[in-house]
């Protein structure tokens, strides 16, 4: 068994692909989307392709919906009106929704391969024919995606294409090294996009810009510099209707692998050598390698109280809706600094935060009781939810006689700039990056690959769940695992408008 190399996914290319340069204009597009009556697609592709053409980002394109349910391209149609009216409310006029809703038309997947084929020619023809791409978006459930891809093949669909798969890559090395070998077999490498929705959020690109446009903050950004780094996102949500997803999956692989991981690759890179995907792809993949293994004695996992009675869960069930860990990368950037990775299901508050923490300045020029150091030490804190907001906390002098410090910030939110109306919603942004072959918000064979390595000690020996109260932090032992320090979240102090 070994796990994929530069030798194994270098399939070569079968025409060039379009949209690699932004400045080139994109082919037209039929989007075939699998699972179109879903929840995903009500709330977020349909709603988003469509704010997307309304943009004049997207280029030409056609619809071709397909799931179990029997319907017609007229109910589909109705459908994504719906979709569009509660989930986008307000963000397109009626002509603007009925130009997108003629684009559509449905196939169900009970018609097979010929089918969908003969769906697609029609809206390849509609297009113009022979120069028209296709991009396929799986939002159906794990079991069901090689199945589609299946279909795919046996449809004539794959040359010209590119396809989006959601979340889990795998169970672990094994199962992801399968999966991983089963889609090369029918799409090379580069038409893959394992999407990630947390990466599309204008957020993490922040953290690329911040990092390497600012002398300010490159030359510290190193263990000489930075004691520890956090990456919390709990959920104050429960199940709702996932529960078979979830009794199988669990926190580490809904959460850690695909969202957390990827987030700690974004801030522990280097300098890639251009900000082009595969240079950042690769630095990401070299962040991975780099990783320890995760020791089951750093981590934490709990669950809800109450979960057992969930209607569809085992009474006896050990799986996880928390998890709290501590990484290391060793390499000669972070060695010795820890990353905190926290998220888990029915918690106190719903945030999306990655902060930093600085080494402490000496205090034996300062007289005690100055207050230098009660507050904890500097912080530079990313809010990754939409609202796209950056803190940097730092100490300095109260106003008045004597030296009496006390914890300041400076602040920065996307929402106070002209430009907050262009900000592109998670999927809306991936889209378009799978349209145009941009692999940098996109997770890689390799590296998902890593991911899975160096998680095995975890997954071969997790620790008991222990419980905790819903709206709570997670279990008490958390702290046990973060001491000396203290976790970020509960904030102290609530963000200030446009800030914290």
């Amino acid at each position: 068994m070994s796990l994929t190399n530069e030798e194994n996914i270098a399939y070569p290319a079968a025409g060039p692909l379009p949209g690699r340069h932004r400045e080139e204009p994109l082919p037209p597009y039929v989007v075939v989307l699998f699972g179109a009556t879903g929840d995903l697609a009500k709330r977020k592709l349909l709603p988003g392709l469509a704010r997307l053409l309304e943009s004049h980002l997207s280029p030409e394109l056609r619809v071709v919906g397909t799931s179990l349910d029997d319907r017609d391209d007229e109910s589909f149609r109705a459908f994504a009106r719906e979709a569009i009216d509660e989930y986008a409310p307000g963000k397109l006029s009626e002509e603007q929704v009925a130009e997108f809703v003629g684009r559509l038309q449905y196939v169900r997947q009970l018609d097979g391969p010929g089918g969908l084929a003969a769906a697609v020619g029609r809206a390849e023809l509609e297009l113009g024919g022979d120069d028209v791409w296709r991009l396929h978006y799986l939002s159906v459930p794990p079991n069901a995606a090689l199945p589609v891809v299946e279909t795919l093949d046996q449809a004539g669909l794959v040359e010209r294409s590119r396809v989006i798969l959601e979340k889990p890559f795998g169970r672990d090395l094994d199962s992801a090294i399968t999966l991983n070998n089963r889609l090369h077999e029918t799409f090379r490498e580069e038409q893959i996009f394992r999407i990630d929705h947390f990466l599309g959020k204008e957020p993490a690109l922040n953290i690329l810009a911040f990092r390497f446009a600012n002398g300010l903050f490159e030359p510290i950004w190193s263990r000489n510099f930075i004691d520890h780094v956090q990456i919390d996102i709990p959920e104050t949500l429960g199940l709702e209707t996932r529960v078979d997803f979830y009794e199988s999956t669990g926190a580490f692989r809904d959460m850690v692998i695909t969202h957390l991981l990827q987030v700690l690759a974004f801030i522990a890179i280097e300098p890639p050598t251009a900000l082009e995907p595969f240079a950042i792809s690769e630095e990401k993949n070299k962040v991975f390698r780099s990783l320890q293994p995760i020791d089951p004695g750093n981590v934490v996992r709990g669950q809800y109280q109450g979960y057992r009675e969930e209607p569809g869960v085992d009474p006896h069930s050990d799986t996880e809706t928390f998890i709290a860990l501590k990484c290391e990368v060793d390499n000669w950037r972070w060695a010795g600094v820890p990353f905190y990775l926290r998220t888990g299901k029915r918690m106190a508050e719903g945030q999306r935060i990655v902060s930093i923490a600085f080494r402490e300045a000496p205090r034996s020029m300062f007289p005690s009781g100055s207050g230098l150091g009660t507050a904890g030490p500097d912080h530079l804190t990313f809010d990754l939810a939409d609202a796209s907001r950056i803190s940097l906390s730092f100490y300095g002098k109260r106003p008045g006689p004597g030296m009496r410090l006390e914890k300041l910030s400076m602040q920065f939110a996307t929402s106070e700039t002209e430009e907050a109306g262009d900000v592109l919603e998670a999927y809306e942004r991936l889209l378009l990056d799978a349209m145009r072959g941009d692999h940098t918000l996109f997770t890689t064979a390799q590296g998902i690959e890593s991911l899975w390595e160096r998680s095995a000690p975890l997954l071969e020996d997790p620790p008991a769940v222990r419980q905790y109260q819903p709206g709570s932090w997670g279990p008490n032992a958390i702290h046990q695992l973060i001491a000396p320090n203290a976790w970020r979240l509960p904030f102290e102090r609530g963000w200030r408008t446009g800030g914290h």
